[in-house]
């Protein structure tokens, strides 16, 4: 298998996500199971022949497609992905899904050389032909924990890793992970330059984790996944929520849509027990759509008439312990997190709650008590969210890229940064939410003590005008509300980051914002290398800091207390929400 920082082919990369062996149907066996589904999907031409031939794989890329799949043609924003079936069909597709418009493509592509199946709606019917032939089902292994919401998707997954683990590993079994930053089975990074796998590799991602005796994974579940149906065919044992703020509204245009793209995941038909976390009002609003079994969380205040409450929050280090109270049973469970801010107390309990309430779980819930109290699974590196890199002064990279994020990080530095200053640096996405931008920036200003706005990933957008509409934002904030803080714009990226790092005394907080574990920006189309992990500590060893360790190119997170935080390499991605 390629390295996880190889460069893969199309066919490579989705090559290292299917089995060895795989499960396996007939056109006849998957025309019966759409049809069952509410697909109608409409078999040409028709004849034994065709209902015999036999599918043992699936691919929506035709340079993906491999002997004996079915290649899933779609319809998108400039081609059809019919006009490629004769690529398809010569590299061994043995049969299409597509939709009416495909048909004639297919058609006079290749003629009647393989069979085609015709439904309407191609994007929802792929998931579930895909699970079909990789043999996944609701009861199937491995039970999968899918997490949603704006922010703490990625920590919440990497906790729920880890304590998952925890239960497994006496067991000979071990867990998975499907995220933005990796892809991984047990111990073995999955090489990945996919933003969210389509359907048919997720679904042949579950196959190859059966294979690899993956007893449970951990999956984010973006909103962009769900809006395109990559999610589609998939069950959940659990899903969890963590909270809703404004974002992505250049693809749901508004929060009303993009709350319906979440609640999608919370339906008795794609999960069997959902985990709500009620701190707002969208969460509250959350829990009474969703249906099937349905679990509270409060982790913030003193919520009424909710299932799980977080109590007793104590710092600890740069971390906090803190209590899980049931309210109906009384059960109390202490556990902690070292990785700094309440709202990685929130993560953490969001985790501890999923696992406590799987259902039909191999493991006691004593054993769970016993290894949130005994073994630390909330104390672990997860790249690019709150990841310190110095303690003097103290250096964090954070992902935070929406306002919500920013005040929790800021929030976070704040509780712990003493008589320094917060010296941060940020910028914003282009061809993202555009409104968000002023209100970042006047986040910044009223926050941190120095605020330097630079590039984050402009895209396809002129860079000074994406900087322009932050500083307009900040600038507003400065003279009406009278603040002092220092406020400047410098790109590129790395000279911003090296003007915070020389603006910081040791009793200062330098917060590299909006990135995290990303290893390049995007240019209008153009890649330029730059890793904040990498930029920050080189910039706090040419200043005369001790940053702690660089290793192949990627910051690795040290110690946030005595005891250790263990570490795990991060992969390149960039698909959130």
């Amino acid at each position: 298998m390629p390295t996880p920082d190889a460069t893969l082919s199309i066919a490579e990369q989705d090559s290292v996500f299917r089995p060895r062996k795989v499960h396996g149907t007939t056109v006849g066996v998957l025309t019966e199971e759409l049809q069952a589904a509410g697909y109608e999907p409409l078999l040409t031409p028709v004849g034994r022949r065709e209902h015999e031939t036999r599918l043992s794989g699936a691919a929506m890329n035709p340079q993906a497609v491999g002997p004996g799949d079915l290649f899933v043609a779609v319809s998108g924003a400039r081609a059809h992905g019919a006009d490629y079936s004769r690529q398809a069909v010569d590299a061994g597709a043995a049969a299409v899904l597509t939709d009416a418009a495909g048909v004639d493509r297919v058609r006079h592509q290749v003629g009647y050389r393989v069979p085609v199946l015709q439904v309407q709606r191609v994007r929802e019917a792929v998931g579930p032909a895909a699970a079909v032939i990789y043999g996944n089902t609701a009861a199937s292994e491995p039970a999968l924990f899918g997490v949603t919401g704006t922010n703490g998707k990625t920590t919440t997954t990497y906790f729920l890793r880890s304590l998952l683990e925890e239960l497994h590993r006496p067991r000979g079994q071990h867990t998975g992970l499907i995220g933005t930053i990796e892809i991984s089975a047990g111990q073995d990074a999955i090489p990945s330059q996919l933003t969210t796998p389509e359907a048919v590799q997720l679904h042949s991602l579950m196959a190859l984790f059966r294979e690899r005796g993956i007893a449970a994974a951990a999956m984010e579940v973006s909103s962009h996944a769900i809006s395109y149906r990559r999610t589609a065919g998939l069950y959940y044992d659990v899903a969890g929520f963590t909270n809703l703020t404004q974002d992505h509204l250049d693809l749901h245009g508004t929060m009303e849509e993009y709350f319906a793209a979440k609640a999608e995941l919370f339906t008795r038909r794609r999960t069997r027990t959902s985990v709500i976390t009620v701190d707002d009002p969208w969460g509250h609003q959350m829990a009474s759509v969703a249906t099937g079994r349905v679990v509270t969380l409060a982790t913030a205040g003193q919520a009424a008439e909710v299932d799980w409450q977080v109590v007793d929050v104590e710092p600890d280090g740069m971390g906090h312990r803190f209590t899980l109270h049931h309210a109906r049973s009384g059960e109390r469970l202490r556990t902690r997190t070292g990785l700094p801010g309440l709202f990685n107390v929130s993560n953490a309990a969001l985790a501890a709650v999923m696992v406590l309430e799987a259902p039909d779980a191999p493991y006691g819930r004593q054993e769970v008590a016993e290894a949130l109290q005994e073994r630390d699974p909330f104390t672990i590196s997860v790249p690019g969210r709150m990841q310190v890199l110095c303690e003097a002064p103290a250096a964090i990279v954070d992902f935070a890229h929406n306002p919500d994020a920013m005040i929790r990080t800021l929030d976070a530095a704040a509780a712990t940064k003493g008589e320094g200053r917060i010296i941060l640096v940020i910028g914003a996405a282009g061809e993202r939410d555009r409104s968000k931008r002023p209100t970042m920036g006047a986040i910044a200003v009223r926050m941190a003590d120095h605020v330097i706005i630079s590039d984050d990933d402009p895209h396809g957008e002129d860079p000074a005008q994406i900087r322009a509409e932050v500083m307009a934002g900040a600038r507003e904030a400065v003279e009406s509300g009278g603040l002092t803080t220092q406020l400047e714009e410098i790109a590129p990226r790395a000279e911003a980051i090296e003007r915070a790092v020389a603006a910081a005394s040791p009793e200062d907080t330098v917060i590299l914002a909006g990135r995290g574990h990303e290893v390049h920006q995007d240019f209008a189309g153009e890649h330029r290398p730059i890793d904040d992990r990498v930029e920050l500590s080189e910039a706090l060893l040419r200043h005369g800091h001790s940053p702690w360790e660089i290793m192949d190119s990627t910051v690795r997170q040290s110690s946030l207390q005595t005891d250790g935080v263990r570490n795990s390499p991060p992969q390149q991605s960039d698909d959130h929400g």
